[in-house]
């Protein structure tokens, strides 16, 4: 049977910084693996933006994605085509480095032997779920992560929107200890549960699929010590109160996901559930935060 052509879309844009901003958003918003989003610098100095679909994307609605992270004039030069059926995903993949974030290293298994064996390593292949290590936000939660851990050894862990559970597993390969992790979408709960059995935790982490903190395994698992959550701005600002009253006293939450501006909003909320900001990491134009449930 011929192999169903790939759909593409794409476009150009002036800066470096304003194009990775533009791959970062695309990338929030096709976390399900839907699309593999990529940018290339052109002879000119201007910057080629890349988006293959295995589906027939929403036109009128990336259209509209890039108005909002790039402007309408930009948006109006999207072109759509289709081309030969390829693995975009996984070859995008094979062109990404081993990516270092304090003790951890995220890597594909294609740089398997070149990861320094001093290095807790988490391998993450492409799969139809976010998170590779190589977005700025998950290198955030890794690096206040490996700050955490450098003075306490937390008991109760949770991943909140784990995604292909890179930060689960990271977190129980440093710890030898048991991680929730949860997702709302059920391919990221599959892949996740793969790749802790990839990695070699898998005995430590259970994933479920949940909505916010609505199953009862929350309950039976919390209060937390420490709980990683790297989602978004909003559903996070919603999370607030619900996160407090997860979390143990003196317990501490790392959030990621957010554009830096959005941070001031996001600590805002948790500080009326009284918890304290401790640190505050900005890469390429995205926030991580640390915080502390005081009392």
């Amino acid at each position: 049977m011929q192999p169903s052509p790939t759909h593409r879309a794409s476009f150009s844009i002036g800066t470096e910084l304003t194009a990775r901003r533009v791959v970062d958003v695309l990338t929030e918003v096709f976390f399900e693996g839907d699309a593999a989003v990529a940018a290339f610098e052109q002879p000119d100095g201007r910057w080629e933006v890349t988006l293959h679909f295995a589906e027939a994307p929403d036109q009128a609605l990336l259209r509209e994605l890039v108005a909002t992270s790039a402007g309408n004039e930009i948006a109006a030069t999207l072109a759509f085509d289709t081309i030969e059926a390829k693995d975009w995903v996984k070859a995008s993949l094979e062109d990404l480095v081993p990516v270092p974030a304090g003790r951890f290293v995220v890597h594909g298994s294609h740089d398997r032997d070149r990861v320094a064996p001093n290095k807790l390593t988490i391998e993450i292949e492409a799969a139809l779920a976010f998170g590779t290590g190589h977005h700025g936000t998950t290198r955030g939660c890794l690096l206040l992560l490996d700050h955490v851990l450098k003075s306490s050894r937390p008991r109760n862990l949770l991943d909140l929107g784990t995604g292909t559970g890179v930060l689960a597993i990271a977190a129980a390969k440093a710890l030898h200890r048991a991680v929730l992790a949860s997702d709302i979408d059920p391919p990221s709960v599959r892949v996740a549960a793969e790749n802790a059995t990839l990695n070699e935790v898998g005995n430590h982490v259970r994933v479920i699929r949940a909505t916010g903190f609505a199953a009862p395994d929350f309950a039976r698992c919390g209060p937390f010590d420490l709980v990683l959550a790297n989602i978004l701005a909003n559903p996070l600002r919603q999370l607030a109160g619900p996160m407090a009253r997860h979390l143990a006293p003196g317990g501490r939450v790392i959030l990621s996901g957010l554009l830096t501006h959005q941070a001031p909003a996001v600590i805002a909320a948790y500080r009326a559930r009284g918890l304290v900001p401790l640190r505050h990491l900005r890469i390429e134009g995205w926030s991580s935060l640390l915080l502390r449930k005081v009392g």
